[in-house]
């Protein structure tokens, strides 16, 4: 039978990644005494004094090689115990990367900040984000997991699982929870502030992501590791037609986009995910238990957002912004209801593709800018 493929991040690591971080210090310090010879070849003729001054030396180069501040200079090391998060930065980020999701920014900023000042919580943070694609669910986990280990989806402390790619047979689910269940026991011995992020959660087959519940429940430990410090994101597109549909009875009622508050979805949000046959959430014990923190709805975007997404990723290409080309891109967009057409159906998903086909344009319109 064959296993399922391991998630986004490092390589495989059991419990011994526990003591990973502990053994490439103790390499680098090895390193550091053949250097001593080479530094003062003539040791070996020196008097005992000279002997006593230069193994004093040694000890002290050896002490500073391994010391954490300079180790973790030039590998990366899990964030230390009592780290916490900058909230300005990750508001900057959100406000300057994420569009048109006030709910969202306002709810990841608070309970992000509130789990990284809390020296003890109960509990990891464990947060649902739902929504139709291309609404900024992928990209707010990814300016999350950049806050918390600033090589992002690059690092070795974040876990990114595809359902369709890790877990695609829905005959090899009992092998999936248990692969499921020591990855993450081994990563979280490694490092207890690790981010998990499980993508595609409305193709996962009912009852996998439930093998690790233990993990996310109110315990101290589970088999001698803590699980508290860790981050858990949940993407799914489940439950889209639901804040599509309340979005556009604000809509339709004169109320504005900005009135629409997360009591106004949550609760909707959960039950529905919960009762949804085509949700790897459906009748979970993880919602039944009350373990996800925050179910965050993400709001369809209107063409104004779209518009925003297209400038930000012309600067980003570093093109000037042609409000022209901005608005042929936003326009070559296809948007929802029929009649209105107040939404976009993807989002800004196929922003970067409808820019390409205008890039002879851009080019041109930027040199002759420049």
């Amino acid at each position: 039978m064959a296993a399922a493929a391991a998630p986004h991040g490092a390589g495989s690591r059991g419990r011994a990644g526990a003591v990973g971080a502990g053994r490439e210090r103790g390499a680098a310090m090895a390193r550091s005494v053949p250097l001593l010879w080479v530094l003062l070849p003539g040791l070996a003729a020196l008097e005992p004094l000279s002997v006593g001054l230069a193994i004093g030396v040694a000890s002290a180069l050896t002490g500073y090689l391994s010391h954490p501040r300079f180790y973790c200079s030039y590998v990366e090391c899990c964030p230390r115990a009592g780290q916490r998060l900058n909230a300005t930065a990750l508001k900057a980020q959100l406000d300057n990367r994420l569009f048109g999701q006030h709910l969202a920014k306002d709810v990841v900023l608070k309970a992000v900040m509130g789990f990284s000042n809390n020296p003890s919580p109960k509990k990891p943070l464990i947060l649902s984000l739902h929504g139709w694609a291309g609404t900024g669910k992928n990209f707010l986990s990814q300016i999350l997991a950049e806050q918390v280990h600033p090589a992002g989806l690059r690092s070795k402390f974040v876990h990114l699982f595809l359902a369709t790619l890790h877990f695609p047979h829905q005959d090899q689910v009992k092998l999936y929870k248990e692969q499921l269940q020591n990855w993450i026991r081994g990563n979280v011995s490694a490092c207890p502030s690790s981010v998990f992020i499980f993508d595609e959660m409305d193709k996962m087959h009912p009852g996998i992501i439930d093998a690790i519940k233990p993990f996310l429940d109110y315990y101290e430990e589970v088999d001698g590791v803590s699980y508290r410090k860790a981050i858990f994101i949940f993407l799914s597109n489940a439950g889209g037609d639901l804040i599509n549909k309340a979005a556009l009875d604000f809509w339709l009622s004169g109320k504005r986009r900005e009135d629409i508050q997360l009591k106004d979805l949550e609760r909707l949000l959960s039950v529905g995910v919960f009762n949804n046959k085509n949700s790897g959430l459906w009748h979970s014990s993880i919602i039944d238990r009350y373990l996800i923190d925050y179910f965050v709805p993400f709001l369809p975007l209107e063409q104004k957002h779209v518009k925003m997404c297209v400038r930000a990723e012309m600067t980003a290409r570093g093109y000037a912004v042609d409000e022209n080309i901005v608005q042929a891109v936003a326009e070559e967009m296809t948007y929802f209801p029929k009649e209105q057409k107040i939404y976009s159906d993807k989002g800004c998903k196929t922003v970067q593709a409808k820019l390409d086909i205008h890039e002879d344009l851009v080019m041109r319109d930027t040199k002759a800018r420049g």
